[in-house]
C-alpha cells in the first residue's frame, strides 16, 4: 500500500472517528444519569487517545487531522415526570448502533491494508470501538454498573450537569 492509497484511507478513518467522538461528547451532555455518564467519560477518554494516534499517523505524511465527517445528531430525550434511567436508552442504543456501523464498515478495509503498522493501529481502534459498543448496549439494557460495581451498597443518586464548568 503506497502513500497515495494510505493517506486517503487514514483521512477518512480519522474523520469518522472524530465525528463519533464529537457525538459521544454531545451525548454525555444529555445523559445525566451518573453511571451512564461515567461510561461516556471513559469512552471519550479512549477516543481522544485514538484521535491522537491518528493525528500522529497523519503527521508522518505532513497531513493535518481532517475535520469530522457529518455531524451525528443526538436523539431527543423523552421527558418524564419521575427520574428514570430508561429515558436514556434511546441515546445509548443510538451510540451502540453508530459504533457497530463504524466497525462493520472499516473492519474489511483495515484487514486488507498492507501497511502493517497502520493496519495494527486501526485494528486496535476498531477493537476498542467494538468494546465501547458493548458498553453502550449494556447501559441501554438498563445495566447501571457497566464500569464496575459500587462498594458498600451505596444507593445511586444525583445526576451529572450538562456542562463541566460553571462560573
Amino acid at each position: 500500500m503506497n502513500q497515495t492509497e494510505l493517506l486517503p484511507l487514514l483521512n477518512a478513518f480519522a474523520s469518522e472517528r472524530l465525528a463519533l467522538l464529537l457525538r459521544h461528547e454531545a451525548g454525555a451532555r444529555v445523559v445525566s444519569h451518573y453511571d451512564y455518564n461515567n461510561t461516556y467519560q471513559y469512552v471519550i477518554s479512549r477516543e481522544e487517545t485514538h484521535v491522537q494516534w491518528l493525528q500522529s499517523a497523519l503527521a508522518e505524511y505532513a497531513a493535518p487531522l481532517p475535520p469530522p465527517a457529518a455531524t451525528i445528531p443526538v436523539p431527543e430525550l423523552v421527558k418524564t415526570k419521575k427520574p428514570d434511567a430508561k429515558v436514556f436508552s434511546g441515546i445509548l442504543e443510538d451510540d451502540a448502533r453508530h459504533l457497530a456501523a463504524f466497525v462493520a464498515k472499516w473492519r474489511p478495509r483495515v484487514k486488507a491494508m498492507t501497511h502493517a503498522r497502520h493496519r495494527i493501529l486501526l485494528d486496535v481502534v476498531l477493537g476498542e470501538s467494538a468494546e465501547h459498543q458493548r458498553l453502550f448496549e449494556q447501559a441501554a439494557s438498563g445495566m447501571e454498573d457497566v464500569l464496575g460495581r459500587r462498594t458498600g451498597g451505596v444507593a445511586r443518586q444525583g445526576a451529572v450537569l450538562p456542562a463541566r464548568w460553571m462560573e
